[in-house]
């Protein structure tokens, strides 16, 4: 979904020539997160084992929640288009998603605790 969602405000962004600002940090996300979704859906993530992958995953988002909150409300603000406009709402409601990719992803973190069903119990 917020693949779906960064590739729209992309579009919106660059289909109503806004500011290169705008265009480079939605086709940024939209880039980023396409690679984080082949990660985990080729299983690469297991493979690679030097970063630890969800936490990598929630940076991420946290600091596209940071830049989309800017970038989004100056769209909304400028509006020199309808596109900018329709663009600022999808990057806003993208940081909503941000933010709920985040919190998700906090919650199945484990630290110090054993992972998977392979626990002995006593």
């Amino acid at each position: 979904m917020v693949e779906v969602v960064a590739f729209v405000t992309f579009v919106c962004f660059a289909a109503s020539k806004s500011h290169e600002a705008f265009i480079a940090l939605a086709a940024m996300e939209f880039v980023i997160t396409a690679l984080f979704f082949l990660l985990y859906l080729l299983k690469l993530d297991k493979k690679m084992k030097f970063l630890f992958w969800p936490l990598a995953d929630i940076f991420n988002s946290l600091i596209a929640v940071l830049f989309f909150i800017i970038v989004c409300l100056c769209a909304i603000i400028i509006k020199t288009t309808i596109g900018t406009l329709v663009g600022g709402v999808f990057g806003l409601l993208l940081v909503v998603l941000c933010i709920a990719d985040s919190v998700l992803l906090f919650k199945k973190i484990t630290f110090n605790k054993p992972r998977g069903r392979n626990v002995i119990t006593r």
